[in-house]
């Protein structure tokens, strides 16, 4: 592992090409009045922004924290149609996931989706009977148009060769369909960009203290750098509350006494060493209702997930004893014993999930978005799932069209008359970038790794080769960041000047996945300070 004790062309200059400084940033986010301040940076915020600066509005995206660094990033990485909704016979939603997903991973982003075999698989004594699970999953592929395959049932001997920890006492049948799965924390990155590059200013790690007001209406913030310190405020027509879970925080900012809008369900995941190779995901039924998924994952598995009512606070969900034990105890109905030892566990997180407020089990509540307007004019919106974030983005931007007054003004263009599938950065084939990435290494000088090849395409797409050339220009970020991952040093650059990466966590849990792999040493997170220009 390199020591990067002398990178000189590295130092905190940005690179050419580079977004600009937060220092400048923060001036030109003080300086000029936007139509649209997106307070959050979320996924539902992001797409929100990407959306409204494709319209051609002036846009302005703000988050405390960085972005998907919450919840968005903690969600478990499907692209899916919902297999349980056929249960409540939400036909019609079901068949708008799946119209979502496929545009998803076909048309915007297939350089950062990628198709997933599920086994559900049926064992005696179970909740459901393999004949219901062998029509749902021929329903569930119906309803994508067998853009998938058909979903049917397979021989239990069949699938314990594709999932070789997958348990066959008493197994009767495995149903099988098909969905999508991405890095989520990685999606939004790119989403981020799509929004830069349509004329959003986007700034993380700012923190929102109080709300500006012009004659009763909410008109822009107050805001902190809480990397600097620095104080500076945002004006804009409107202001939209993407706040996910510290929604109803900002609406009291507005209104003190506005009344709770939301609930929250937490969900915890785990993520394994795998024990042997994955061909499939698992998707096994708990009970009618819950389904607990143990789903292969960069090079990992990631086991959840639990859905239990929230009331702390936001930024303090964490994964408890409590949790570890019941993802482990659920996912023991189908994996073998030696794949679920607690010392293969290399990471746990944790997010909420924003619901209608209401009584009921959050397990059964439905994921809708919930969109409110406070007495000071300011929106606010939460709620919904990763598969459809792009319809949600057009959802709310129709809202704030059609709000009484046209605070937006009428300059723009509709939501209705935009591309409808315009794609993400870096769109390409992931295999032809790998293959090239491979075949056009550095002369002299070693190829790059096949595993680092096939990982920056499928995480950059034709963006990866912007990092090759930085990795062929300087041969000490061509190395890897640990032995154990396929990241290498150029990543962390690149991240530093074209992805906003402010903080150690920002790289190694978020723009790349050294921390789900459990190998964020002291040592690896230090020298990331060093390349960020945070040194002690």
């Amino acid at each position: 592992m390199t020591t990067l004790q002398s990178v000189p062309s590295l130092g905190t200059r940005p690179a050419a090409g580079s977004h600009p400084s937060r220092a400048e940033t923060r001036e030109q986010l003080s300086k000029a009045t936007y139509d649209l301040l997106v307070i959050g940076g979320g996924i539902l915020g992001i797409s929100t922004a990407w959306h409204a600066a494709q319209s051609g509005l002036r846009v302005a995206l703000v988050d405390a924290g960085d972005f998907a660094g919450a919840t968005s990033s903690a969600s478990s990485k499907l692209l899916h149609g919902g297999l349980r909704y056929l249960q409540t016979g939400a036909v019609k939603l079901v068949a708008e996931n799946h119209f979502e997903r496929r545009a998803v991973s076909r048309q915007v982003a297939p350089h950062l989706a990628n198709p997933l075999t599920f086994y559900l698989p049926v064992y005696k004594g179970g909740p459901h009977g393999a004949a219901k699970l062998g029509a749902g999953v021929f329903a569930y592929s119906a309803l994508s148009a067998f853009g998938d395959g058909v979903g049917h049932l397979l021989s239990p001997a069949k699938a314990a060769q594709d999932v070789p920890e997958l348990r066959t006492d008493n197994l009767k049948a495995v149903a099988v369909y098909g969905d999508d799965q991405m890095n989520d924390a990685r999606m939004a990155l790119m989403t981020v960009r799509a929004a830069v590059a349509a004329g959003a200013t986007v700034l993380n790690h700012a923190e929102v203290t109080g709300l500006r007001f012009t004659r009763g209406r909410v008109t822009g913030a107050e805001l902190r750098d809480r990397t600097s310190g620095d104080e500076f405020g945002v004006s804009a027509r409107l202001v939209l509350n993407a706040t996910g879970p510290w929604v109803d925080h900002l609406r009291r900012m507005e209104d003190p006494n506005a009344a709770p809008s939301i609930r929250l369900s937490k969900g915890a995941h785990l993520v394994l060493k795998r024990t042997s190779p994955w061909k499939a995901a698992l998707a096994t039924p708990i009970d009618k209702y819950r389904i607990t998924f143990a789903l292969p994952w960069e090079d990992m598995l990631l086991l959840g997930t639990t859905d239990e009512e929230y009331e702390g606070d936001p930024g303090q969900v964490e994964v408890t004893e409590k949790d570890t034990s019941q993802i482990l105890d659920e996912a023991a109905f189908s994996i073998r014993d030696q794949q679920l030892s607690r010392d293969l566990i290399t990471y746990a997180f944790a997010g909420l999930r924003v619901l209608p407020g209401g009584p009921g089990d959050t397990s059964k509540a439905k994921r809708e978005t919930v969109v409110t307007e406070g007495r000071g004019g300011m929106l606010s919106v939460a709620g919904g799932k990763w598969t459809t974030f792009r319809h949600i983005g057009r959802t709310v931007m129709k809202k704030l069209e059609a709000l009484p007054g046209h605070p937006l003004g009428e300059d723009y263009e509709p939501v209705s008359t935009l591309p409808k599938r315009l794609p993400l950065p870096g769109i390409a084939n992931p295999n032809a970038v790998a293959h090239r990435l491979l075949v056009d290494g550095p002369a002299p000088g070693p190829r790059m790794a096949a595993d680092t090849a096939k990982h920056l395409a499928t995480h950059y797409g034709s963006l990866s080769f912007d990092i090759a050339r930085m990795a062929n220009e300087n041969p000490e970020l061509a190395e890897r960041i640990h032995p154990d991952a396929p990241e290498i040093w150029a990543q962390v650059a690149y991240a530093r000047d074209h992805e906003w990466a402010e903080t150690a966590d920002d790289v190694l849990r978020r723009r790349t996945t050294l921390t789900i792999r459990g190998l964020a040493t002291d040592e690896i997170r230090g020298k990331v300070d060093d390349l960020l220009g945070k040194k002690a």
